[in-house]
């Protein structure tokens, strides 16, 4: 059903508690593959993919090719994208299949997961709150929330964009109707959430139709 592409570059700290994360699943049959979409790590990311029963492919530097690259080689009629910093919620898998059991492709739908962050200090609740305002009132869901959708969706969609905020970029283009955020969470590590915050101002620019290119440069 799933084909679940992991964008990587030296994510061998990570890594591991990703993959644990899609155990479940993969025995209920819900995920079917996972791709290690890989940017020339240097550490034992390859190694613990290997060892996972991943399939590597190779690909650029930057996420979003890594999420490009991983997409061109998925199998399966439906894709996760999911960051290696992030592991899913235990039964994610239940609610990610009445979903897809509800979509057609005559009436298409993508989904995100609701974020939390494992530390337990009130930064950390800031920073899922304003996430979860970003999800449900806006549906711009951080890239860090996963992305599932169909496979026939995303090529219509024309797939990620090389961007500066690709996954707002995406978001956009799949709609506000279009997109269901889960009730099962993608949970950050202690490192994710000062990385997010940092992100609100890039995203406010980029809601102002500022270029992505210039975006970029600063």
């Amino acid at each position: 059903m799933i084909s679940v592409v992991v964008p990587t570059y030296n994510a061998q700290e990570t890594l591991p508690r990703c993959f644990d994360s899609l155990i479940g699943a993969t025995v209920h049959g819900v995920v079917r593959e996972v791709i290690v979409a890989d940017g020339g790590s240097t550490d034992d990311t390859l190694v613990i993919a290997d060892a996972a029963g991943a399939r590597v492919v190779h690909a650029g530097e930057s996420r979003v090719s890594q999420l490009i690259a991983g997409a061109k080689a998925a199998r399966d009629d439906w894709i996760l994208f999911l960051y290696p910093e992030i592991a899913l919620s235990p039964g994610w898998d239940v609610e990610a299949g009445s979903f897809m059991a509800h979509v057609t492709h005559a009436n298409p739908f993508a989904a995100a997961f609701s974020f939390a962050i494992e530390e337990f200090d009130s930064n950390a609740r800031r920073t899922e709150s304003l996430a979860a305002l970003r999800s449900r009132v806006l549906k711009m869901p951080y890239g860090e929330q996963g992305l599932l959708i169909g496979r026939t969706f995303y090529d219509r969609l024309g797939g990620f964009r090389d961007t500066a905020m690709f996954d707002v970029d995406m978001a956009r283009r799949i709609g506000v109707k279009r997109l269901v955020i889960f009730r099962a969470r993608a949970v950050g590590t202690a490192a994710t959430h000062p990385f997010m915050r940092r992100r609100l101002l890039p995203l406010a620019l980029y809601a102002l139709r500022i270029s992505p290119d210039l975006l970029m440069r600063l």
